[in-house]
């Protein structure tokens, strides 16, 4: 479909203003910084402006605008009160999304950074580390979508009678089983869907991870192979709580990543069968069906969610300095 200018000159025009005022607000900047002397915290603040402008006019907005608006009704104009989180706690779809929520933000980062912990303590001290790595990140580099379509091949299901084009049906079928439908059997396929996640955050864990075990020094590992450790006791004893502070990161990283969950959902189920997750309700509940308070108070949830993991990732970061 061909570019149409005259049909988005007001987003356009809308664009030139914004661009317009920054460019304002950066000059005001530059001008004030060469009009004179500044104090320290006073050009600090002048030199924050403009990024100060960008959060708050794309993120503080926006946030505030959202929290208003779940207390609205469906069109987002009539006072609704508390009812959209009443719904919120009593309705059973947005139940099972908000169950469905937390077991990803348990369940996706201690199964990827046990997967990548496995798999960093392989090869850390491997020759041919840098090749392994790059095998195990190659699921980072294809999309959510992708993989989620990539994952729905593996589940695919045909009737028994039929040639099995799934791999996981086909490995049942040779060893004498009969075909399943992955996708549809609540509450399992929630954990089906959980396992294309861990396949695409395996690597960012091992590859941490990795970097982390080769800092730990080798006399202690040499140390303790001397004195009759077997390759688990290092692990559990000596690697694992010398890396404790990354594997802290790793799983904070991975957690708040869960929340956000909402490609491999509608690409694999559609949130369909009980595999909604908060993220994806909140979509369908916004734009599928017009319920602007609903999608909104499902947001706020999120974010509320979200906030103590972020929290304490930041004060982690400060700690380390």
């Amino acid at each position: 479909m061909p570019f149409d200018a005259v049909a988005q000159q007001p987003k356009l025009l809308y664009l030139l203003q914004g661009v317009a005022a920054f460019a304002a607000v950066v000059a005001l900047v530059l001008l004030a910084l060469h009009r004179g002397p500044v104090r320290r915290r006073a050009a600090a603040l002048i030199l924050l402006a403009p990024a100060l402008l960008l959060l708050t006019a794309g993120l503080l907005l926006p946030a505030l605008r959202t929290l208003a608006l779940s207390f609205t009704g469906s069109g987002g104009d009539t006072w609704a009160g508390l009812d959209n989180y009443v719904w919120l706690f009593t309705d059973h779809r947005a139940l099972v999304a908000l169950r469905n929520t937390l077991a990803w933000a348990v369940l996706v980062p201690l199964a990827s950074t046990a997967v990548g912990l496995l798999y960093a303590a392989a090869v850390a001290r491997s020759r041919l580390r840098t090749l392994a790595l790059s095998l195990v990140l190659t699921p980072m580099a294809i999309s959510f979508v992708g993989a989620g379509v990539v994952w729905k091949f593996v589940y695919a299901y045909r009737p028994p009678e039929a040639a099995q084009i799934g791999l996981l049906n086909r490995l049942v079928v040779a060893f004498g089983g009969a075909p399943r439908q992955w996708l549809v059997d609540s509450p399992w396929n929630v954990l089906f869907l959980i396992v294309a996640m861990v396949w695409t955050q395996a690597g960012f864990a091992a590859v941490l991870l990795t970097s982390a075990i080769r800092a730990v020094p080798a006399e202690l590992t040499e140390a303790a192979r001397l004195d009759g450790a077997s390759p688990r006791q290092i692990l559990c004893r000596i690697t694992v709580p010398s890396i404790r502070p990354t594997l802290l990161v790793v799983l904070l990283a991975l957690a708040i990543g869960t929340f956000k969950a909402f490609d491999i959902v509608k690409t694999m189920t559609g949130g369909q069968f009980d595999t909604g997750v908060l993220a994806h309700e909140m979509y369908d509940q916004a734009f599928r069906y017009g319920e602007t308070g609903r999608g909104a108070a499902l947001a706020v949830l999120l974010f509320v969610l979200v906030t103590p993991f972020v929290a304490h990732q930041v004060r982690a970061r400060r700690r380390t300095r």
